[in-house]
């Protein structure tokens, strides 16, 4: 039988061959998908991290709008942070179709010039993958800028559901699984959790 000390060495060397492969140096397409709640809190905190190394970053929040959020409210001045709320709240709230899409179209405008500047490390594109479902926005034109966007920006997309075609072009994809939520069990949604 192995002691641990010789399964550790094993696993560090395949571990250790792994990062000397792992050589390109790029942005990367991260979409974070699922029924369960995290996605937008993860997309926050890899962006905290980026801006942790002094790095730019810039976030557009496709849906949420009507409740300012403990994120916004914490990052909303930070001097290497732009933040955009473009949402006016879900759609089943506003059920105001035609409100969705301008607000939809006006938020891709903001990310499309965001997808050409060099100087963003990380883009966060909040809840954008509604943006598909509803067919508030052509998909079509999304992934050509994320295709041709700046070699070394990092792009994170939240969303529920993402099309297959935007997890062709991803370079990591988590899914979020809801085993279970307070919500149902009748616990009221609250500041510092859930928005």
């Amino acid at each position: 039988m192995k002691t641990h000390q010789e399964r550790m060495a094993k696993k560090k060397e395949v571990i250790d061959k792994r990062i000397a492969n792992a050589t390109e140096e790029r942005g990367v397409l991260i979409l974070l998908k699922g029924n369960g709640k995290g996605k937008s809190s993860s997309a926050f905190g890899t962006m905290a991290r980026c801006v942790g190394h002094g790095k730019k970053a810039a976030v557009i929040q496709f849906v949420k709008g009507r409740t300012e959020t403990g994120e916004f409210k914490l990052f909303r001045d930070h001097e290497l942070i732009d933040w955009h709320v473009m949402g006016h709240g879900f759609t089943w709230e506003t059920q105001d179709k035609e409100q969705d899409i301008a607000a939809a179209q006006k938020a891709w405008a903001i990310a499309e010039t965001l997808l050409k500047d060099d100087s963003y490390e990380m883009l966060v594109f909040d809840e954008m993958s509604y943006m598909f479902k509803y067919k508030y926005l052509e998909l079509a034109p999304v992934i050509e800028a994320l295709s041709n966007r700046p070699k070394n920006q990092n792009v994170m997309i939240t969303g529920r559901v993402m099309p297959e075609e935007l997890e062709e072009i991803a370079d990591t994809i988590s899914s979020i699984r809801d085993e279970r939520h307070a919500f149902r069990l009748g616990v009221k949604a609250q500041a510092g959790i859930e928005y």
